[in-house]
């Protein structure tokens, strides 16, 4: 990780940069070294020290914290523990991913998903065909409690799917004759 220290109207002493570098190193490896690069800018305003420190990890995710202290080294502390805390999301949000079978985002020199055998069929409930007419599927459905509806038409006999459209209407699907 590259890390770059400023310094606006402050000295920032060897003792601070190797306090920081530290703390980034620690956050380096919590972060699976997927870290690319860092900006750490202090400054004084009044009497406290502030510390802005902005971290790009690979994927475009821009981790970024700001602390106020009255010694530089606790201003410093408390934003890269502020980072920290952001990294430790990012790194769950990363393996929930990867739990979850969708793909993380390839890191530089690897190849993308390998495509998988063809997808599972699961079944879920086996449902009744139930005789009704279209005004009482619609009202089954209006209780909000289903998506879609299956049910054979009393009229003519013929299997039918009822569903709720996201415009919050309701589409039709009936077999053709």
């Amino acid at each position: 990780m590259r890390l770059v220290i400023t310094g606006r109207h402050v000295t920032v002493s060897e003792v601070a940069r190797q306090q920081i570098e530290r703390r980034l190193r620690r956050l380096d490896r919590l972060l699976d070294a997927s870290a690319v690069s860092a900006q750490c800018v202090l400054w004084q305003e009044r009497e406290a020290f502030v510390c802005e420190l902005t971290i790009h990890v690979r994927g475009d995710h821009m981790l970024h914290a700001v602390h106020r202290h009255g010694r530089l080294t606790t201003a410093t502390a408390g934003a890269v523990d502020k980072v920290a805390q952001q990294a430790q999301r990012l790194k769950d949000r990363w393996k929930t991913r990867r739990r979850a079978g969708r793909p993380a985002s390839p890191r530089s020199g690897e190849s993308g998903p390998v495509p998988t055998s063809r997808p599972r069929v699961i079944r879920s409930v086996r449902a009744d065909l139930k005789p009704m007419s279209l005004e009482d599927a619609t009202l089954t459905l209006a209780d909000g409690r289903q998506t879609f509806l299956v049910f054979r038409d009393a009229a003519s006999d013929a299997v039918t799917i009822l569903y709720r459209r996201p415009d919050g209407h309701f589409g039709l699907i009936e077999p053709e004759a």
